[in-house]
């Protein structure tokens, strides 16, 4: 209890809160993301209908307009689906499935791009440029384009089915492994700077060992940038499960994902029922934008050169 009210007390006093205070864009964004993750986390208290629920969903009550247009029904806030699903529902359930995919994929490819940015560093040589090339090698594919050509051969190799069963682990799997290299890049140039400080000199001195002096000295002192890419890299996981999902290679529409309801969507956006795919598309712009925001100043503020705030 002790250390944890240690660290409480250093973060309030710390550089990051003061500015956070003063920049009003940091307060909003933030105070909207927190909104939007707490009602995804407690979507089955939120959501009026559970849309996983068969016995809740009657296609009867397909492609009802929003409650505050003419002939909707008060039931649907949002209106519905082409499957009758309560639309307000599925997006809380859709922002969920959206918010871990985009978590769980930057944590993935943090793990791989701290430990090949560590090593790549701190050993340098043939260590660092083979490292790098094969880095440089997977920046040169989109990540997109990959996801499309690794999803489409593992749908057709597994089926549909099973293919729907582990659609969130695989999505997670292709993305992280896709995103790696920007964060390894961006802490090797870290450990770059910092391998040559007088502390891990001192670590050699005193015998520790390269993965306790990468491990336990070296990265903490590059956490701030991996912070920084890290917030931005969730965004880009996020707009990338979506894409995806819109060309029918993410989510399934049982387990729906925003990028998924916006795929839904589409097809009935000639017909008039923008809603199932307008109403999604803001809550996933919002998302997005509101991330970026603080990942813009995070940048700023571990960046002095750059705050202005």
């Amino acid at each position: 209890m002790t250390l944890l009210a240690n660290f409480w007390q250093q973060l309030l006093q710390s550089d990051l809160i003061h500015y956070y205070k003063r920049d009003k864009i940091a307060i909003g964004s933030s105070v909207v993301f927190l909104i939007l993750a707490l009602m995804a986390l407690f979507s089955p208290l939120l959501a009026p209908f559970d849309p996983y629920d068969l016995s809740q969903i009657d296609l009867m009550d397909s492609e009802m307009p929003p409650a505050w247009l003419p002939n909707a029904d008060p039931r649907f806030l949002f209106g519905t689906d082409d499957q009758g699903r309560d639309l307000w529902s599925t997006i809380l359930y859709g922002m969920r499935v959206s918010l871990l995919i985009g978590i769980f994929a930057v944590l993935l490819q943090s793990a791989i791009g701290i430990v090949i940015g560590l090593v790549s560093g701190y050993i340098g040589g043939r260590v660092d440029s083979v490292l790098m090339r094969i880095a440089d090698v997977q920046l040169s594919f989109s990540t997109l384009m990959v996801a499309i050509i690794v999803l489409a051969i593992v749908k057709n190799a597994f089926g549909s089915e099973t293919y729907s069963s582990y659609a969130m682990l695989i999505l997670i799997l292709v993305i992280g492994l896709s995103e790696w290299p920007q964060i390894a890049r961006t802490v090797r140039s870290s450990v770059l700077g910092e391998k040559e400080k007088e502390y891990v000199d001192a670590a050699h001195v005193m015998g520790f060992g390269p993965v306790r002096i990468m491990f336990k000295h070296i990265l903490p002192n590059c956490l701030s940038p991996i912070f920084v890419i890290g917030t931005v890299q969730i965004a880009n996981a996020i707009i990338t499960e979506a894409a995806l999902s819109f060309l029918g290679l993410g989510m399934p529409v049982t387990e729906p994902s925003l990028g998924s309801l916006i795929s839904i969507g589409k097809e009935y956006l000639y017909s008039g029922s923008w809603w199932i795919t307008l109403i999604p598309g803001f809550f996933l712009v919002v998302i997005v934008i509101a991330i970026n925001l603080l990942g813009d100043f995070l940048r700023d503020v571990f960046n002095p050169r750059l705050y202005k705030g």
